[in-house]
């Protein structure tokens, strides 16, 4: 630099004052006289105190001269100092005027030239002192446009660079590259507004934290705070003066960045203890950011982690100002939980997420909060297991048993609480975990050397020399205890139970002495009632007459009994045990069960058993039963039977049976054929017996009891029921009257809010199609049909559907048939009937 300034300037006179030389050096022409300017510059620049004792007068002048030697051709500027010139300016301007020349089409510059500056300027923290040129207090008086437009600059440039060079840019300006390098940069400006404020200094935050928010805003959070939140977290461990300048970091971002900041500290804070030092009452101060934390992220959102989740409650719940928060965050949580429209419409992974959340805020609250909204808890939690329970989808309803026994468990420490039968997985293990809160950890200091065998010896039990080895295995007894042990039965010889076998209970072998056994004089005898409820199914298949005769008091033992031991397969064992019943003695058991189903005092679970077994029944009544022999046609074929011999026989053996092959001609006579007995199809006249007393009584609501209210699973079994026994009734005599009532039935449903009772329509139409000759319907019910037609093409029917295929809700019927050939069987009718 010196060397420099003493070389002699031809055509420059050196001026004292900086504004001289820069006038001079901006109306300098020719190389050598752009060489000596830059000379000449870079001297009164080092003489004057650097680039921060520019004024405004001398900034312009400046950017001037280093617009002119940006648009210098490449012959005119001088090899090596155009470069230093441009890296010992004022960053901001620099920058500037860089990104200037690289945009302008009509630059005698190579755009590779300046981005190997910009490169350069990047390697050389120029970007730090650039943030920290803005910083100072009396750039905070400058323009705020141009603030902004550097701002800009700041956090696109890998942008500018990628769209002058087609993507062909040096690595440095990769995003995951150069927004880590502009963390650092960042971090090194905290330390040097810590530096000033310790120092008694004033400095602004507010230009770092708009580029924080826009770098945000622009998604490269994990690219920046994976840089600044690690440092960050073990500089405010124990340092208040850091903990206030994250604070402020955060606090004067504005708020149309507010989200993303947020966002990524919650996404990657360590621990809610990490994220209370870096936020402060941040969502106390701000309002963008207490609806990012208590709305958004909690109701509006459902994607994040448990670990996110379990950030941010935790940091609400750390301390007294923002626990009033977590109180009114769990108080719409429940509301959302235990609301029915939320229930029947949002996805099942929002309600999975709502309820971590809530589990969350339990884990957190304290037994004076508890107390202070115990009935708010209890009147959420009574509403929402009401609503979860009611819907149609087992996860749901294992979801809101899971939650109501959490909050049951919070609410009544020492009372009685809610318990609920279901199967637990992976889902409902995690959702249980959540209540109980995981300890942070933290990394115990080191102690000195003096200290640590001290404290390590306090630490651990003492024990004598001579029991040194089994204290680290296992204990050693007393003597008295090992004598007694050696003295113990080991000279006994065992018996031999090898041979042993299990007394089987004998089962009972009349039908009389079932239903003695099972309605309770002799249902004291476990072994006797379990073996009892095993056999009673081939009993009643194999005593058909005496089964007719108590045939309604056995359907109505079996519909009410209940295990009395953990018998496995219970429940299969006595529905078959019921279908026995049913198919044995069809007419006054189908009536019996059908007028059970719409009666008082009886649960949800007991009338879809109900459906379950006519189901069974009547599938096992029209299918036919064949009986037949297998006929084998024609005689033995002859072959020669040889006696047993040595090994060596073996080889002739072949070569005769190879010849007999050979010379042998077979007729073939076909496989085995199974004569077929035909037999009536027992469901033909019993068929009315099943169907018209279920679809009578559907609108007609009980105390307990409202299909056409709350209780829609069951009325979503219903309607599946009738699907599969109009289409078992095919070929019946009345399934011509049976179709009519179901079009009826299906026509007063046809807007039902449920997706599995509308599922259950489209069944019943498409058995309805399947059952019914098309002459009868096209006869007796051509106004229904036309009617149907015109709801299945209308636009709202597209909503009825969650899948293709159409469930018939029993395993063993499917009807493959979608909404088009819906329609096209119904089009295919007309038709026909039309031809005919």
């Amino acid at each position: 630099m010196a060397a420099a300034a003493a070389a002699p300037r031809p055509g420059l006179a050196l001026e004292p004052g900086l504004e001289s030389v820069l006038r001079e050096a901006v109306a300098t022409p020719g190389r050598d006289g752009l060489a000596a300017a830059v000379g000449a510059v870079r001297a009164a620049l080092a003489a004057a105190g650097g680039p921060a004792a520019l004024g405004e007068r001398e900034r312009a002048l400046l950017g001037a001269f280093l617009r002119r030697l940006a648009w210098a051709p490449g012959w005119a500027r001088p090899e090596g100092l155009w470069q230093r010139c441009f890296l010992e300016g004022p960053p901001g301007l620099v920058l500037c005027v860089l990104l200037e020349a690289l945009g302008s089409a009509g630059s005698g510059l190579d755009p590779r030239d300046v981005v190997g500056v910009l490169e350069q300027f990047l390697q050389q923290d120029r970007l730090s002192a650039l943030l920290w040129e803005v910083c100072q207090p009396q750039a905070q008086a400058g323009c705020l446009e141009l603030q902004g437009g550097l701002l800009n600059k700041i956090v696109c440039l890998p942008e500018h660079v990628s769209n002058k060079l087609q993507g062909k840019n040096p690595a440095v300006f990769f995003p995951q590259n150069y927004f880590p390098l502009l963390g650092h940069a960042v971090l090194q400006v905290l330390e040097k507004i810590s530096d000033s404020l310790r120092g008694g200094l004033d400095c602004s935050i507010s230009f770092v934290s708009h580029v924080l928010g826009k770098v945000c805003f622009h998604g490269w959070q994990k690219e920046i705070l994976g840089v600044l939140v690690p440092r960050l977290t073990d500089l405010t461990k124990s340092d208040c003066i850091w903990q206030r300048i994250c604070w402020q970091l955060v606090e004067c971002v504005p708020d149309r960045w507010m989200e993303a900041v947020v966002l990524g500290f919650v996404q990657l804070a360590p621990g809610a203890n990490v994220l209370s030092r870096l936020l402060g009452n941040l969502v106390v101060k701000n309002k963008k950011a207490q609806f990012v934390v208590a709305q958004k992220m909690l109701l509006l959102q459902y994607g994040h982690t448990t670990a996110v989740l379990q950030n941010l409650l935790g940091y609400l719940s750390l301390d007294s100002i923002r626990r009033t928060l977590l109180l009114r965050v769990l108080q719409e949580l429940l509301e959302t939980w235990s609301s029915s429209s939320a229930v029947k419409h949002s996805p099942a992974e929002q309600q999975l997420y709502i309820s971590k959340a809530i589990l969350i805020c339990l884990s957190h609250l304290k037994e004076p909060e508890i107390a202070s909204c115990r009935q708010e808890l209890l009147t959420s939690m009574m509403e929402g297991v009401k609503c979860h329970l009611e819907s149609s989808l087992p996860p749901l309803r294992r979801l809101g048993m899971v939650v109501a026994e959490s909050i049951s468990l919070n609410i009544n420490t020492e009372g009685p609480v809610l318990k609920f039968e279901y199967e637990e997985d992976d889902e409902t293990r995690e959702l249980k975990s959540l209540l109980v809160q995981t300890p942070s950890l933290y990394v115990v200091p080191s102690l000195p050397d003096d200290d640590k065998s001290e404290k390590a010896g306090a630490a651990l039990p003492v024990v004598p020399e001579s029991n040194e080895k089994s204290y680290t295995a296992t204990p050693v007894m007393p003597d008295e205890e090992s004598d007694a042990e050696l003295d113990s039965d080991d000279d006994f010889i065992p018996y031999d139970m090898s041979e042993d076998k299990e007394l089987k209970i004998k089962a009972p072998m009349y039908i009389r002495d079932c239903i003695e056994v099972l309605t309770g004089s002799r249902s004291e005898d476990v072994d006797k009632w379990e073996a009892t409820v095993k056999a009673l199914e081939s009993l009643v298949r194999r005593n058909p007459a005496a089964t007719r005769e108590v045939s309604v008091e056995l359907a109505k033992i079996l519909l009410h009994l209940e295990e009395k031991t953990c018998i496995e397969g219970f429940v299969e064992l006595r529905q078959r045990a019921q279908v026995a019943v049913l198919t044995t003695d069809p007419i006054p058991v189908a009536k019996y069960l059908t007028s059970q189903f719409y009666s008082l005092n009886y649960s949800l679970r007991q009338r879809m058993d109900i459906l379950d077994v006519l189901v069974l029944a009547a599938q096992e009544l029209s299918c036919p039963k064949f009986h037949g022999k297998t006929k084998h046609s024609g005689v033995q074929k002859p072959r020669i039977q040889l006696l047993p011999g040595s090994n060596s026989s073996k080889g002739w053996r072949r070569i005769v049976d190879e010849r007999i092959k050979s010379k042998t001609r077979r007729f073939d006579t076909g496989q085995s054929r199974v004569e077929l007995a035909s037999c009536p199809n027992e469901f033909n006249s019993v068929a009315g017996y099943f169907f018209f007393p279920l679809i009578q009584h559907f609108d007609r609501p009980l105390t307990t009891f409202d299909l056409l209210a709350e209780d829609h699973l069951v009325l979503g079994r219903l309607v599946h029921t009738l699907a599969v026994l109009m289409y078992l009734a095919v070929n019946t005599v009345a399934v011509t009257a049976m179709g009519k009532a179901l079009l009826e039935f299906v026509w007063a449903l046809r807007f039902h809010t449920d997706s599995y009772v509308r599922q259950g329509l489209l069944s019943c139409i498409s058995s309805l199609l399947l059952s019914v000759p098309t002459e009868r319907i096209l006869a007796d019910m051509t106004e229904e049909l036309l009617e149907t037609q015109s709801w299945l093409g209308g636009w709202g029917t597209l909503c009825l559907l969650n899948r293709r295929e159409l469930p018939c809700g029993a395993e063993d019927f499917t009807f493959p048939m979608t909404l088009c050939a819906l329609r096209n069987l119904l089009v295919s009718a007309f038709n026909t009937a039309v031809t005919k």
